[in-house]
């Protein structure tokens, strides 16, 4: 068969068609030419390059950075801070005790800031467990964690719930029949208790440094809610709730919610340690606390309908309540007892100065006020300052 060309003039492009029996094609398979329509190969096959397993691969490795850089990218701020708070920083047990104070702190200004309908004690307690227990399932669930938690921790578990109840139980019956000031200084005995059961039940080194650091701070308290303590004892003390023996019977109740505290906060860091998620010890806690709330609920007190303003407040502070419940637990599991449990007197600071900054603190009392703050600022910085403790088992 003839050859057949087609030439393009404008792009010097030919293409020839010949036949396979063609004689032509064998001697120019044999004898290779230097024509210009023919394409010879720019390497030899001994100049041709080899790859192997472990040859690097850079053109691979760009597009994957790209790819790592732009996933960086899209995560938003908050999430970041959450995770650097909660497990990327050296402090990070610190910081979660200290947003756990802030928000119990942002709790109390809500309280105070916005006038609601009042609700009985008990009532608000099991509106809060009910929130605090719903969320922590809901938490559990998304993550895939065991709802009950491990079967080696639920010993320790269902203790936390029980030890963590009583001492709400007397906290709520002894602010009821004791003066503010005094529940107040009675709950802040809790990390004094706690330091002092660590040492007792978990074994914990108690450092002259750390009991220092926790008597100056519970000396800062006195400090601030000395001369309110004064003045109410002094006018309270004549009442008939308060003599005798009702007062005696009240300040043990109270001394009794701050010990069962101080052990609770025990139990809380050695469970989130068994279980390795903080979480449950705040699931355990709702499920001893609600059922049981409800029955003083009804049985001791007179059920109050919320109002739909006052039912929105005690939702949003449940909600602050389990933020706060699970940063309390996260920073016990990561720190040791002493030290973390120094950090939560930041709330009495904040508190001040938030007073002080509003203009509603009057001029009696305010400079031994600013004394404790002053103690509790140097206490807390030096216990940051010291650093975590390097054996915290």
């Amino acid at each position: 068969m003839a050859e057949i060309r087609i030439a393009d003039e404008d792009d010097h492009l030919e293409l020839t068609v010949r036949d396979p029996d063609s004689p032509d094609l064998e001697k120019s398979a044999s004898a290779p030419s230097l024509a210009s329509g023919e394409i010879t190969p720019l390497l030899s096959q001994n100049q041709r390059p080899r790859f192997n397993i472990f040859s690097p691969s850079y053109a691979r490795r760009k597009p994957r950075e790209q790819v790592i850089r732009v996933s960086e990218t899209e995560i938003s701020p908050v999430i970041q801070f959450s995770s650097w708070v909660w497990n990327g920083s050296r402090y990070s047990g610190f910081l979660c005790m200290a947003l756990s104070s802030t928000l119990y702190l942002i709790m109390e200004l809500l309280s105070v800031s916005f006038p609601v309908q009042p609700i009985p004690l008990f009532e608000t307690a099991f509106l809060r467990c009910s929130i605090i227990l719903i969320l922590s399932y809901i938490c559990l669930k998304r993550i895939g964690q065991p709802v009950f938690g491990p079967a080696h921790a639920r010993k320790l578990l269902i203790s936390r719930a029980l030890v963590g109840y009583l001492s709400l139980f007397s906290f709520i019956f002894s602010i009821q029949m004791l003066p503010l000031s005094q529940a107040i200084v009675l709950s802040f005995l809790n990390p004094v208790m706690a330091s002092v059961a660590a040492r007792v039940v978990l074994h914990e080194k108690l450092k002259i440094t750390d009991i220092g650091g926790l008597a100056c701070s519970f000396f800062g308290v006195l400090f601030i809610f000395g001369p309110t303590l004064t003045v109410q004892v002094g006018t309270e003390v004549r009442s008939e709730n308060l003599k005798g023996n009702h007062h005696i019977y009240a300040l043990l109740l109270g001394l009794f919610s701050s010990i069962t505290g101080g052990i609770s906060y025990c139990l809380i860091k050695a469970a989130a340690k068994a279980s390795e998620q903080p979480v449950n010890t705040v699931l355990s806690f709702g499920l001893v606390a609600c059922p049981a709330a409800a029955i003083c609920m009804f049985s001791l007190e007179s059920f109050v309908l919320p109002a739909f303003e006052t039912l929105i407040c005690m939702i949003v502070l449940g909600l602050l309540a389990f933020c706060a419940e699970v940063l309390l637990a996260r920073g016990l599991q990561l720190e040791k007892i002493s030290k973390a449990a120094n950090v939560l007197y930041i709330e009495v600071v904040f508190s001040q100065l938030w007073i002080l900054g509003t203009g509603k603190s009057g001029s009696p009392g305010l400079f031994s006020r600013l004394v404790g703050c002053l103690l509790i600022l140097i206490s807390v910085s030096y216990t940051i300052y010291t650093g975590p403790a390097k054996d915290t088992e």
